[in-house]
């Protein structure tokens, strides 16, 4: 049972190394290709344009995380919280040293990169907005409390991602309280029927994503 979380941490951390350069929410590897069309959240590896010998060294880089998480995977006489602590501090040397390949042209480009996704995420959040507006017939003074409780969520939600203290798990356990805040918040603001529309359509919503 150890080994399979372990194993589970290992994909989760080795694949934050590179993409919290570029995202918030960690799931894709980032480093695993060289090709240059490896995508970030919107942001192409080839935006970077890496030398020969940056994208040697990384490769070489991601071979001896590879190597050091398959070796902690193999030590049978530490607990998980063991795991979860050298399993972090791996991700975070591998982060360093990702940095420290950069130029800061590079590093320019990849906060670039962030700023535009952030301001899209607004005009996304704003579209949600106004669209949750219409369908559940909110009331003015709705609106201006679920947008100010989604700024309030979401200015939390990056002070949990920028907080480097929280090892990853920690980070999961905030996020979820997160997560179960807000959605008090809703109960506290929309009506039973609303509530009701509103999780209607989220079901509906996920059901058309598994058609696809």
């Amino acid at each position: 049972m150890k080994k399979i979380i372990v194993s589970a941490l290992a994909v989760v951390l080795t694949v934050t190394a590179v993409q919290s350069q570029v995202a918030p929410e960690p799931k894709h590897d980032g480093i695993h290709r060289h090709d240059g069309h490896k995508r970030h959240h919107g942001m192409d590896m080839a935006d970077l344009n890496l030398s020969g010998e940056q994208k040697a060294t990384l490769k070489a880089l991601h071979t001896e995380h590879e190597k050091q998480i398959a070796d902690l995977k193999k030590q049978d006489n530490i607990s998980v919280k063991e795991s979860r602590e050298k399993m972090e501090a791996l991700r975070k040397e591998q982060h360093a040293k990702f940095q420290a390949l950069l130029t800061p042209e590079q590093k320019a480009i990849i906060e670039k990169k962030k700023d535009e996704r952030k301001a899209k995420m607004g005009e996304m959040g704003k579209e949600r907005g106004e669209r949750m507006k219409k369908e559940l017939n909110l009331t003015e003074e709705q609106s201006a409390k679920l947008d100010a409780s989604r700024k309030k969520m979401h200015e939390k939600m990056q002070a949990i991602r920028n907080d480097k203290s929280l090892t990853e798990e920690q980070q999961k356990e905030q996020r979820k309280a997160l997560r179960k805040e807000q959605m008090e918040n809703l109960k506290s603001i929309l009506t039973e029927e609303q509530l009701k529309k509103m999780k209607e359509g989220r079901k509906h919503h996920s059901k058309r994503k598994m058609d696809v």
